[in-house]
């Protein structure tokens, strides 16, 4: 069997939560995986329904966002995750969604402020936010690592474009998609009745150690 053949049906596998979740409209958003023991990677292809977004249609690329397996040209966004997975070698998944609580802080151009333990457990602190850049190179991509490497925030709310996510694998990094537009949601409405207490830092980090180290099976 084919190194990505199993990867392709989960890449297309995890698109369905972007819509469960109503995380995208129309054909925006899109999930990737990196191929382990490989300079490869699996993602959606550009301009596709997702109802029509199958293993078959999922394209392979490498690294630099060359085309390598597939009929489809890849998704617009390919060259921002290829950056990701050049430079940040523990992520395994990157995900890009425009879902709206999360796209109107992007917005804004303000950082998602840490007063839930959610936010506190999954993304570590505040959830940053990336600066404006362009769409088609390695300005999204360097704009995502470069405001990551200052955070343990597995999240970026790139400014004026929406949010990109990471995990260590596709599916970490889609549960932190989901996770983000929930808490986005929360403290837009939190705000709407006075300003929200910001969680102290010793406790933000008593916090996330124990979800991502103690927390579930």
């Amino acid at each position: 069997m084919s190194p990505t053949a199993e990867l392709r049906r989960t890449v297309a596998d995890l698109h369905r939560e972007l819509t469960r979740y109503e995380l995208v409209s129309w054909t925006a958003g899109n999930v990737s995986a990196r191929v382990p023991g490989h300079e490869l990677m699996v993602i959606k292809p550009s301009g596709v329904s997702y109802d029509e977004l199958g293993p078959h249609a999922m394209v392979v690329t490498d690294l630099h966002g060359k085309l390598v397996e597939g009929e489809l040209a890849p998704s617009s966004d390919t060259a921002a995750h290829a950056y990701v997975y050049r430079h940040m070698p523990d992520v395994g998944g990157v995900v890009h969604t425009h879902s709206p609580y999360a796209t109107a802080w992007a917005a804004r151009g303000e950082p998602i402020p840490c007063v839930l333990t959610m936010i506190a457990d999954e993304f570590g602190g505040d959830i940053p936010v990336g600066p404006f850049a362009l769409i088609g190179d390695d300005s999204i991509g360097k704009g995502i690592v470069d405001t990551l490497s200052t955070s343990r925030s597995k999240a970026v709310l790139m400014r004026n474009h929406g949010p990109f996510t990471v995990g260590a694998t596709a599916v970490k990094a889609v549960k932190a998609a989901v996770l983000l537009e929930d808490v986005a949601r929360t403290v837009h409405f939190a705000l709407q009745l006075g300003t929200p207490d910001v969680i102290d830092p010793q406790h933000v980090d008593r916090l996330y150690e124990r979800y991502q180290n103690v927390y579930g099976q």
